[in-house]
């Protein structure tokens, strides 16, 4: 166990709480193993009837994953502890997908990467006017995992397609019109939603937060016939020339945005919605993702793109290779290529 995540129950709820928030409560591995300890003891035990997963302090509900790690991993022992962060996080993702009880997750807070994917999979995801959810994982040489394909990919539209290739930050508003959340609640609502939760009958949990509820003005609607229009493509290389194509402020802003990005996983993040809405079972979403993320891991961009975020952060990573057209079809396969079958991703 770890002191990063505080684990309990109040009543018949069990409650997962996010204690990390010098790192905005980024997962570490020995948090994944927390999580997936308490959950499978819950599955089984009567006294538990739902789950919720917060965060016990500061403004982050869950930042993403451990970058400082896995980029050690890259850049010291080939990848192997990187891969074994990826493989137990991504059968928790799955575990929290499948949970036979109801989950819920809120979002109050910024919630990226590794937190979009403990709070996807709950059938109750609220957010609230501090949620920043975002995948902003091709800014730094990765691809929007922990299911991001599954989800982005069945979005509205092209929506998933500007999410996952921008990064672009959506606010609580906007999660809730858009299907990222279920219900938007003022923060000053949470603990009163917790307590009821805890205490009432658990087949009340829609009822609860739909009393709390409220239902902010969104406006991300406005642009999605741009997005459709824009981003209609699988292709990047499309994408850019349709956005080069229109000189407004809002094409002009994106198509800056797609120019600080890894060419290389903006390539892969197009191919893995595509490919994942293709796909009926969660863990077939994972076992690709985790091919994906076995290969891109250990790919000259991950390392260089998490340098200049995140360690020395001038913001001028050099991406190898350095333009779309460098970031050939066969490379594309190559990420996307089975495993070994002794390697390959399973569930739990």
């Amino acid at each position: 166990m770890t002191d990063d995540i505080l684990i309990h129950v109040e009543g018949h709820a069990g409650f997962i709480s996010l204690n990390r928030p010098s790192a905005l409560n980024a997962l570490t591995l020995p948090m994944v193993h927390a999580m997936t300890a308490a959950l499978r003891a819950w599955a089984d035990d009567a006294a538990v009837k739902c789950v919720v997963i917060d965060h016990a302090d500061g403004r982050g509900f869950c930042a993403g994953g451990d970058i400082a790690f896995l980029r050690n991993s890259a850049i010291n022992d080939g990848g192997v502890s990187g891969r074994k962060f990826f493989h137990d996080e991504y059968q928790l993702n799955h575990l929290l997908f499948t949970f036979p009880k109801p989950v819920v997750a809120f979002m109050d807070g910024i919630t990226m990467g590794g937190g979009v994917g403990i709070s996807q999979p709950a059938r109750f995801r609220v957010a609230t006017e501090n949620t920043k959810f975002a995948m902003p994982e091709t800014g730094i040489g990765l691809f929007p995992d922990v299911g991001g394909g599954w989800y982005l990919s069945r979005l509205e539209g092209r929506m998933g397609q500007y999410l996952a290739l921008t990064g672009a930050r959506v606010a609580g508003a906007e999660c809730l019109a858009l299907g990222l959340a279920t219900n938007y609640l003022p923060s000053s609502a949470l603990a009163d939603a917790k307590a009821r939760i805890a205490s009432e009958d658990v087949t009340r949990i829609d009822g609860i937060l739909g009393t709390l509820s409220e239902t902010p003005e969104s406006k991300i609607v406005e642009t999605l016939s741009h997005i459709n229009r824009h981003f209609a493509a699988d292709q990047f290389e499309d994408i850019l020339l349709s956005l080069e194509g229109d000189k407004s402020e809002w094409a002009m802003k994106e198509l800056a945005t797609l120019r600080t990005k890894s060419p290389q996983t903006c390539k892969v993040a197009l191919r893995q919605l595509s490919e994942s809405l293709k796909l009926t079972d969660f863990a077939d979403n994972m076992v690709m993702e985790y091919r994906i993320a076995s290969r891109v891991l250990v790919r000259p961009d991950f390392a260089e793109g998490v340098r200049a975020v995140i360690v020395d952060k001038d913001n001028a990573p050099q991406w190898d290779p350095a333009m779309p057209e460098g970031v050939t079809e066969d490379l594309i396969n190559d990420i996307f290529a089975a495993l070994p079958a002794q390697e390959e991703w399973k569930p739990l």
